[in-house]
């Protein structure tokens, strides 16, 4: 049986999703926290791995179960009850056929948080605090740019055998009670790319480089120097789109699929 659990975390207290020896982890709470209640070791797989200080709201997760003797609504209070406070199981249902909380997934929908106003001491582990004031609209024309599929060499932290090209689907910059917040949604992130990107729109939002220079940045492939992979903690994946529950798997099959760019 396939269990798919619905999470939610503060990214502060972990060393980021994956399990690593040592070090707390979110993949290793959730791992320890099931092996207890199922009785058995159990290896969790997620929808996209945040980087150590991320948060996610809407992180998905699935697990493979020989039986369970009991319901999913008590598995998941138990879950909670195991758990520390600081990351939450907001669901737990079986999974629909063929669902792969990773390749089954049509996209991720992330927002990174700024405070360039008036700084919040208590959104201190949320929003990045940034000394100066940020022109949005700026910062939106730049994002255009970077729309619709291309290679994110110059965005990501390349991994050996792994492919850097991605749909971007939105890239939104817009100004709140609070500050600056960005909405990012995309087929699939790599490494850094969503704080890469963020570094780009910052450094137009602050009028040191042009909106046109994004595009550059992106046409040329290769990290540059001008752009600062911003602070983990200003970023939540807020959600996960997955397809109707006739198509998780052939929309798995096609995710598995290493993409290229046409001539």
């Amino acid at each position: 049986m396939r269990l798919r659990i619905d999470l939610a975390y503060d990214g502060t207290g972990f060393h980021g999703w994956a399990r690593q020896p040592g070090l707390r982890t979110v993949q290793g709470e959730l791992e320890a926290a099931l092996g207890t209640i199922l009785r058995t070791e159990v290896a969790v797989t997620c929808a996209g791995r945040t980087d150590t200080g991320v948060h996610a709201r809407g992180q998905v997760v699935h697990v493979d179960v020989a039986d369970l003797a009991e319901s999913v609504e008590r598995v998941q209070r138990r879950l909670n009850g195991v758990l520390e406070s600081d990351v939450r199981v907001r669901a737990v249902q079986v999974a629909a056929d063929g669902f792969d909380a990773r390749f089954s997934a049509l996209w991720r929908r992330y927002v990174y948080r700024l405070n360039d106003a008036a700084i919040d001491p208590l959104t201190r582990n949320h929003v990045v605090a940034w000394p100066r004031v940020l022109d949005v609209e700026a910062m939106n024309v730049a994002a255009g740019h970077l729309l619709g599929e291309h290679d994110f060499a110059a965005f990501c932290k390349k991994r050996e055998g792994a492919t850097t090209i991605r749909t971007l689907l939105d890239l939104t910059v817009e100004r709140t009670p609070t500050g600056v917040s960005t909405t990012v949604r995309a087929d699939a992130f790599c490494h850094s790319m969503v704080r890469a990107l963020m570094g780009a729109l910052v450094a137009v939002g602050e009028g040191r480089r042009d909106p046109q220079w994004a595009a550059e940045v992106l046409s040329a492939r290769v990290r540059d120097s001008g752009v600062t992979v911003m602070p983990a903690k200003g970023l939540t994946l807020e959600e996960v789109g997955y397809p109707a529950e006739d198509d998780m798997a052939e929309q798995a099959s096609r995710a598995r699929v290493v993409r290229t760019l046409p001539e």
